[in-house]
């Protein structure tokens, strides 16, 4: 498994070479990490708290770990000093709990919202209702130490393109009308991660600005 070639050809095919890399490396050992830092790679997604806390003390300090996968509220502590990025935030709840955390630790933590936008009902994230019913409660306006950066969302696993793109328009859709609307400052608009190794062509022409790239980099699980 040649991991520096693979990234060159995964940057190598990108619609948008603006675009953000995060090398998606849940299940894959130390030593393949080490391989992608090496090759120029600094942003990690792992999708398991227990398996990021034990990699971070493993890789060099400027190592940027994205949390992609579904975060219970009760393990958001173990991440809130290091983590880089929190992509999966489907739920008013976890948002108040990293919060929470971060106020603990004195420290602002970076969020991504987790829109819904698949059809499968297997995918989390806030519908447009949640969102608008949130953005309205007197208490989102008390959030202190989340910045929220943009959104994520995940398209419904079929070979359906259309339908992917659809979808993905959808949700970069959403992205524009809530940047047009007044935000309080802690909500700064600027990344919508979406497109992963079966989709991310589709989605940056779709206009992501991350994509969560594993199997084309590190080989299938």
């Amino acid at each position: 498994m040649d991991i520096k070639a693979n990234l060159l050809a995964v940057k190598k095919s990108f619609q948008n070479p603006e675009c953000k890399l995060i090398a998606v490396s849940k299940t894959k050992p130390i030593e393949a990490l080490k391989e992608a830092y090496e090759a120029g790679i600094r942003d990690f997604g792992e999708n398991k708290v227990q398996e990021i806390q034990w990699k971070q003390p493993e890789m060099p300090t400027d190592t940027r770990w994205h949390m992609i996968g579904h975060l219970q509220s009760n393990k958001v502590k173990y991440i809130a000093p290091f983590v880089h990025l929190i992509h999966g935030v489907d739920s008013y709840k976890l948002l108040k709990e990293i919060n929470k955390q971060g106020k603990k630790i004195d420290r602002v933590i970076p969020v991504l919202l987790q829109i819904h936008i698949a059809e499968e009902e297997t995918k989390f994230g806030f519908d447009k209702a949640e969102l608008n019913e949130m953005f309205a409660d007197p208490d989102f306006l008390t959030l202190s130490h989340v910045q929220i950066k943009g959104l994520m969302g995940m398209a419904t696993f079929t070979e359906n393109q259309d339908q992917v793109r659809k979808e993905f328009r959808g949700l970069n859709q959403l992205f524009e009308e809530l940047k047009s609307k007044v935000l309080p400052p802690f909500v700064q608009l600027e990344e919508i991660s979406m497109g992963m190794s079966g989709d991310y062509l589709i989605a940056q022409e779709e206009g992501s600005t991350m994509v969560r790239i594993g199997s084309a980099i590190f080989g299938a699980r």
